[in-house]
């Protein structure tokens, strides 16, 4: 059986007679990556990079998801009307867009028993959010480049090791595409708005469960600070906010 490291992508071939049932972890021999390995519907052995190949991107929720999708559609015909005129107007500067700032947040939620509540409160406060139920349909609203602001749980989709692979592909991004990911852990055991650890776990934030009523005021100091810090790089760069 042949699997692939999801970290340096190299191919490995594993003894069908020695994988064990459920469950396991395989080191990559060259990059020392550790892989978690389970076996799939029909008794063949899926690693992370398998759970992640061909599902569909989780959709938006909450009441007020045909509001986001209204605000989404007249932003692209204001983008089109500024595109037209920009052309007409060759010799002027290129128009700005002023209404960066109107545009909603995107949030992917990766989460176990908290799902809900969070989901909820992020979406009464201006938030787009999405709720993941594995790590694949995670993956493909991801790969999409919208969704910013990743927040995820050590009990989502356990049976799919979904936290492990969740960091796994964060510590697999390339450092521009880490840079417009904005990871967040809500857990029990961390201390909230704890900067080293954070920068330690190769995450943004850490918010603990007990302090997740004050979530979206949390989110909106830590965003200041994170752009306040990438402000003139995101300008040289022609980036927009996270």
């Amino acid at each position: 059986m042949i699997i692939r490291c999801d970290s340096c992508s190299v191919s490995l071939q594993l003894d069908e007679s020695k994988i064990p049932a459920g469950s396991f972890s395989v080191r990559c021999p060259r990059c020392q990556n550790l892989l978690r390995v389970q076996k799939g519907a029909g008794g063949r052995a899926v690693s992370p990079v398998d759970q992640l190949a061909a599902n569909q991107p989780v959709q938006p929720t909450g009441d007020n998801a045909a509001e986001f999708a209204k605000r989404e559609v007249e932003k692209q015909v204001n983008e089109s009307l500024r595109t037209l005129m920009s052309a007409l107007h060759a010799d002027k500067n290129k128009l700005q867009d002023d209404d960066d700032e109107e545009k909603p947040r995107r949030a992917l939620l990766c989460l176990g028993e908290k799902r809900d509540e969070v989901a909820k409160m992020l979406a009464s406060s201006g938030y787009k959010v999405y709720v993941a139920q594995n790590p694949a349909q995670a993956n493909e609203r991801l790969r999409d480049g919208k969704t910013s602001i990743l927040i995820f749980s050590p009990d989502f989709a356990q049976e799919s090791g979904g936290a492990a692979v969740i960091q796994q592909r964060a510590n697999s991004m390339y450092s521009s595409e880490r840079r417009r990911l904005f990871l967040i852990s809500l857990e029990d055991q961390g201390t909230t708005m704890n900067a080293q650890e954070a920068f330690m776990r190769n995450l943004n934030l850490i918010v603990n469960n007990n302090d997740i009523k004050q979530l979206p005021l949390i989110l909106n100091r830590a965003l200041g600070d994170y752009n306040d810090l990438y402000l003139n790089f995101n300008k040289a760069s022609g980036l927009a906010a996270v």
